[in-house]
C-alpha cells in the first residue's frame, strides 16, 4: 500500500497507526502539526490530503479526527462515540451533560459490540487511581444496568461522579479506588448513568 510514498509520508502513516493503537483514536491535525514540527495545521492537512489521493487513508466528512485506513472501513468497526464533557473522579459535583463532539473509535480493538449504546467522558480527579483511572483519561461508558463491582458514572443526590458500584445487603453505594476518598452512600437517590467498558489514555 505504501509504494510511491515519500519518507515523510511513510513516517506520518506510522505515526497515525501508532497513535491509534495506543489511544484508540486518530491524532488531530494539531497533534500532527506539533509532532512533526509543521508550520501550521494547514501543512498537516496538506500531507493528509496527499495520502488520501494515494489511497492510503480516507477522510470522513463531518467527523471528529476523521481519518481512517480503507481496510478499517471494510470492517465497519469505526464508530463515533459522543463526548459529554467531564466527570469528577473526586468528590461528587455538578456536571453539565453538554455534548462536546465525538471521538472515532475502532470498537473491535477495545472489545465493544457494535450494538452497544455508548458515550464518553473526560476524567477529572484522582479518586479512582488505584483502578488505574487517572485525571485526563477518557472513559467509554455503556448505557446498561450495573453489576456489583462495575465502575460507573453515577448521579448521587443530584451530583455526578465516577466510582465503583457496590451492593451491600441489597443496598447500593459508591466506592472510590483511593483510600483518601470516602464511600458515597446515597441519602435520596442513586442513578447509574453508564457502566465503564473501556479507557483511553493519550500517549505521553
Amino acid at each position: 500500500m505504501q509504494d510511491g510514498l515519500t519518507q515523510r509520508q511513510r513516517e506520518i502513516v506510522e505515526y497515525l497507526k501508532a497513535t491509534q493503537r495506543k489511544t484508540g483514536f486518530m491524532p488531530s491535525t494539531r497533534e500532527l502539526q506539533h509532532y512533526f514540527g509543521f508550520a501550521s495545521q494547514t501543512a498537516a492537512m496538506s500531507h493528509l490530503r496527499a495520502l488520501e489521493r494515494k489511497g492510503v487513508i480516507q477522510r470522513l466528512p463531518g467527523k471528529a479526527r476523521a481519518v481512517v485506513f480503507p481496510e478499517e472501513l471494510d470492517r465497519e468497526e469505526i464508530v463515533d462515540i459522543p463526548v459529554y464533557g467531564q466527570i469528577a473522579a473526586g468528590m461528587a459535583q455538578d456536571v453539565e451533560s453538554e455534548r462536546e463532539g465525538c471521538i472515532s473509535i475502532d470498537i473491535a480493538s477495545i472489545g465493544i459490540p457494535r450494538s452497544a449504546r455508548t458515550f464518553a467522558l473526560k476524567v477529572r480527579g484522582d479518586s479512582m487511581i488505584d483502578a488505574h483511572i487517572c485525571s485526563g483519561d477518557t472513559v467509554i461508558l455503556e448505557f446498561r444496568e450495573p453489576r456489583d463491582g462495575d465502575v460507573v458514572a453515577a448521579l448521587i443526590d443530584g451530583e455526578t461522579t465516577l466510582k465503583r458500584f457496590i451492593m451491600n445487603k441489597g443496598k447500593p453505594f459508591l466506592r472510590a479506588e483511593n483510600v483518601e476518598f470516602p464511600d458515597l452512600i446515597p441519602a435520596r437517590e442513586l442513578i447509574i448513568q453508564g457502566v465503564l467498558v473501556a479507557l483511553l489514555r493519550k500517549a505521553a
